[in-house]
């Protein structure tokens, strides 16, 4: 029997016990909770039952085979999490999290930033506010706890709630000013499950601005702000006004790619997720975090 802790109040139940059953795939939480074996105040529930502070949650004995037990994290990437935390307070960890690590683990990946830092907090109850594409360096906030998370995701849900600043290199000369792409965007998928975005009046309101810091060997090193959070909406609107983002192995322009390869050395996506604007507490408690440009990303300008 567990007891829900307050600060869990509002918490779907299969979200709950993924919580209390590490390691477990998600098929085996919803068998047992359709098979009556997980029961809340005594009593059979759903997947999405919404749990409140002081229930009481019967988890049946369940044996994890040794394929589920994937192990620990590398140490070299539970080192590299460790030094990638840019900020942290009682109620949220920020890291820089590096270009290749996913943000969370799944399709092949055992360990991504979020299974990585419980690894290194095993007592700590650490949530993904948002989530960064595996090729995009910068800013990922995890929540401590459970009010913070449930804010913070209904800020994201808010236009104008929360203020992400990007910094990107697009191909070729950009035009002076900001450029605003307001275009929907709908994700497919391809053969094989891979999902691809596009510029489709069926998708969803989706709306960037760009604007040119400097113009570095004939192409375009700027910032930008989105006001959606779109899967790939950065890469996808950067590709639709004709300036894809360098790098870009899935949008972008495969000559352009090589050439900055083998020239300068570019061998990621130039995507770094540079800042973040909030309050919580109802706008009492503002934060403004940030992620230094990464390493590689400052050497590629400095070649250009």
């Amino acid at each position: 029997m567990v007891r829900v802790a307050d600060d869990r109040d509002g918490q779907r139940l299969d979200n709950f016990l993924l919580g209390q059953l590490k390691g477990a795939p998600k098929s085996l939480i919803y068998k047992l909770v359709r098979s009556g074996q997980v029961r809340v105040n005594g009593g059979r529930a759903k997947a999405d039952t919404r749990l409140q502070g002081g229930d009481e949650v019967r988890i049946p004995p369940v044996r994890l085979g040794e394929a589920a037990d994937k192990g620990t994290p590398a140490r070299g990437l539970l080192e590299a999490m460790e030094a990638s935390i840019v900020f942290e307070d009682a109620r949220l960890l920020a890291i820089s999290k590096p270009s290749g690590v996913a943000s969370h683990g799944g399709s092949g990946i055992s360990f991504g930033a979020i299974e990585t830092l419980r690894a290194l907090r095993p007592n700590q109850s650490l949530e993904l506010v948002h989530r960064l594409d595996r090729d995009t360096s910068g800013l990922l906030v995890i929540a401590k706890k459970r009010s913070a998370l449930a804010e913070l995701q209904a800020l994201m849900r808010e236009d104008g709630g929360i203020t992400k600043r990007y910094l990107a290199l697009l191909v070729g000369r950009m035009p002076d000013g900001v450029m605003s792409v307001d275009a929907p965007l709908h994700i497919g998928l391809r053969q094989g499950g891979e999902r691809h975005v596009q510029v489709n009046a069926a998708g969803k309101p989706s709306l960037s601005h760009f604007k040119v810091l400097e113009r570095r060997g004939g192409h375009s090193y700027c910032e930008v702000r989105i006001e959606t959070g779109r899967t790939h909406q950065i890469r996808v609107h950067a590709k639709h006004i004709g300036h894809p983002v360098a790098g870009d192995d899935k949008y972008g322009d495969v000559a352009v790619n090589a050439r900055l390869r083998e020239q300068i050395g570019l061998k990621r996506m130039f995507l770094h997720a540079a800042s973040l604007e909030f309050a919580l507490d109802g706008g009492k408690a503002p934060y403004v975090l940030n992620a230094p440009l990464a390493t590689e990303l400052v050497e590629t300008l400095d070649r250009l």
